[in-house]
């Protein structure tokens, strides 16, 4: 299997897309959070990024650090956001939520492998696999060249994603010119079995622990595929 890695920034946080990984990605209704507390809580993740680099350490041991870094980053991203959902916010309308799981699972087989997800009334929960596209229809693995002429990775599938369901929220909601989801969108690459558990439990009870719902079977916009 390909184990090429590719990094990119955007706002000035890293993701690292390895070809054909699993991730997990938290991606939110525009202006759900001010931009000044998003701008604040990435500077001190700079700044802890910044500091641990200046360490004489291994290199797994920075890469861990580092990884810590981010998982406090996005704890305290995502229990902003649960605060500030509410009843009224765009994603609590069960049509739009419609809209949107309808577009996650035409996407499925095609673009991703779709594990799990949970629509939360300002942020989306979403665990995907793209190894479906290291592979042809008789699960040979593609060569390099045919990759780099078929395979997309994890921002365009993203970018997909929110673009078309975008389009069709804003036309349920009447809106135009107005983009429905903020740009940027949070994604950890999942490493192995015990990291893939943990998110997969953490997506599911997210609307328990904002205190949604009582229990994981009772919130409406939550999904697990079976053989997980």
């Amino acid at each position: 299997m390909p184990d090429n890695l590719t990094t990119f920034y955007t706002s000035n946080l890293p993701h690292l897309t390895p070809i054909g990984g699993t991730f997990f990605v938290t991606f939110r209704v525009k202006d759900t959070l001010p931009a000044t507390m998003m701008k604040g809580m990435r500077l001190q993740f700079l700044k802890e990024v910044t500091a641990i680099k200046r360490r004489e350490l291994p290199r797994q041991v920075r890469e861990l650090e580092i990884a810590k870094a981010r998982y406090r980053f996005f704890r305290n991203f995502d229990h902003r956001l649960d605060r500030a959902a509410c009843s009224d916010t765009p994603l609590a309308d069960p049509e739009v939520a419609k809209i949107l799981t309808d577009k996650l699972h035409e996407l499925d087989g095609e673009l991703y492998d779709l594990i799990a997800y949970c629509i939360m009334p300002n942020h989306v929960h979403l665990l995907i696999s793209l190894a479906n596209q290291t592979v042809d229809e008789e699960q040979f693995y593609l060569s390099d060249k045919e990759l780099s002429l078929t395979y997309r990775p994890l921002h365009e599938v993203m970018r997909r994603i929110k673009g078309s369901s975008s389009r069709l929220i804003n036309q349920y909601l009447g809106r135009t010119g107005t983009a429905f989801w903020q740009k940027d969108s949070y994604d950890h690459f999942v490493r192995n079995a015990r990291s893939f558990e943990n998110i997969w439990w953490y997506i599911l009870n997210n609307p328990v622990k904002a205190g949604l719902v009582a229990e994981v079977r009772d919130f409406a916009h939550t999904y697990w595929r079976v053989a997980c």
